[in-house]
């Protein structure tokens, strides 16, 4: 096919070709416009919502129950990329064995491997008189008295040879430490070792035991006048005048208001909740498989009938 053939199919292409013709308008009517403008005149104000107070996805009770995962408020302590570390560390612990949450005052059996023991593996029952540090070094002491003799053993919380950790009474105590038990009467401090699990219902509060230990003559291993203790009920009994002075001395009651001493010991509450956001989904995760696990071991399977 020429040049010229190709022209004359293009021109005749263009003159058969037909015209689309719109027979209806794509622009709004003025009538439509104005409609518009009166509704939104005569639509009365419109307020704004509130905004919705969302809870906080962290838990305000996780620096009591977690304790641990909060650093030392000691500035030349502090490491970043070592707690950070530790943190992942105390994480995959927990996937390893149950962890519960206990306090001061509950009554523990912690069974650990021994490899002097019988059975490679001994339990202590005892009550938590104090617990302290903080990361991997975590620790807590239980006390009993077994065979009218006090015993404590001091167990570090991630220590891989502790096998099992079992809360058998869950509860609170006035006071942050309970050393003043080894002064206290014997009944204070003993346990059965047999000592099955009292429950508590699920979603309750933790009680607080409100208790007052009764404490034996001096002399005692601290100056229990001293510590403004709330659990015990004798003190004044077994002190003198001079014991008062001298407690009187050493009494700093301004310190309740230095408000740079409490800053200097704690943990600020942002930086609690960076640390909490950080480790709150594998612990969310590690509740709900520990409440899994408890529903089963509630269940009983009925025997068949013969």
């Amino acid at each position: 096919m020429n040049l010229s053939t190709r022209v004359m199919l293009n021109r005749l292409t263009q003159q058969c070709a037909y015209k689309r013709i719109v027979t209806f308008s794509t622009k709004t009517a003025e009538h439509v416009i104005e409609n518009q403008e009166e509704q939104k005149k005569e639509a009365p104000p419109t307020t704004p919502t509130p905004p919705v107070n969302r809870k906080p996805i962290i838990p305000a009770n996780y620096r009591f129950v977690y304790p641990e995962f909060l650093p030392d408020p000691k500035v030349e302590w502090r490491n970043l990329v070592r707690e950070k570390l530790e943190r992942l560390d105390m994480l995959d612990r927990r996937k390893q064995i149950d962890l519960p949450e206990f306090y001061v005052g509950s009554v523990l059996a912690v069974t650990s491997s021994d490899p002097h023991a019988a059975g490679k593996t001994s339990r202590f029952v005892g009550i938590c008189i104090n617990r302290d540090r903080c990361g991997l070094r975590a620790r807590f002491i239980l006390r009993n008295v077994i065979d009218h003799q006090g015993m404590e053993v001091v167990y570090e919380l991630y220590d891989p040879t502790i096998l099992k950790i079992e809360v058998l009474r869950l509860e609170k105590r006035l006071d942050d430490s309970l050393f003043y038990l080894r002064d206290a009467l014997p009944e204070y401090s003993t346990f059965d070792e047999n000592m099955e699990a009292e429950p508590l219902e699920e979603g309750a509060p933790v009680p607080v035991n409100d208790i007052k230990v009764v404490l034996r003559p001096r002399p005692w291993l601290e100056r229990w006048e001293r510590q403004n203790l709330r659990g015990v009920a004798n003190i004044d009994e077994y002190l003198k005048d001079k014991h008062r002075q001298s407690s009187a001395k050493v009494q700093k009651p301004w310190e309740k208001y230095d408000m740079m001493k409490d800053y200097r010991s704690s943990i600020p509450e942002e930086e609690q909740t960076e640390i909490f956001a950080e480790v709150h989904t594998e612990l969310h995760a590690l509740e709900l498989q520990r409440k899994r696990n408890k529903r089963k071991r509630t269940f009983i399977k009925p025997k068949q009938l013969a």
